[in-house]
């Protein structure tokens, strides 16, 4: 079975923090990403529950997790941290769940004008690099 990509439905992306997670949401066509509001303390019951709310409303195909990758390449307590936190929210979610790349989405989103949260605005630039990369390897690729 070929997994869901874009253009087949809408991509839920995840800056996640233990302080608070940014959260943006792509369009059916995967073409346009859209920061939402962002969601305190993911890491706590509560939050983790409206986490989920916020994931669930969307009715994604798939959810994107930033991993915060050091410059150099390699793992650093927050990479463990982040892979932990999409481990257990694989278990809470039916449907895919996947770590992208989120080096310098931070940076990049500092530098954009907007209202919303400077975590979902990085998640809605984390979202745009996986949709980009997905328009030109298509989904059907091993993930």
């Amino acid at each position: 079975m070929t997994p869901p990509g874009p253009g087949s439905g809408r991509v839920v992306a995840l800056d996640y923090g233990s302080g608070r997670c940014g959260v943006a949401v792509s369009d059916p066509t995967g073409t346009l990403a859209t920061p939402l509001d962002a969601v305190e303390r993911p890491g706590t019951r509560k939050g983790f529950n409206r986490l989920l709310a916020a994931i669930r409303a969307q009715e994604p195909v798939r959810v994107v997790v930033g991993l915060p990758i050091s410059l150099r390449g390699g793992d650093t307590a927050q990479t463990r941290e982040s892979r932990a936190f999409a481990d257990k929210l694989a278990d809470f979610v039916d449907v895919p769940v996947e770590l992208y790349d989120e080096r310098f989405t931070t940076r990049m989103a500092q530098q954009r004008a907007g209202s919303a949260a400077e975590d979902s605005r990085a998640a809605a630039v984390l979202l745009e690099g996986w949709l980009q990369r997905e328009s030109r390897f298509g989904a059907d690729r091993a993930i």
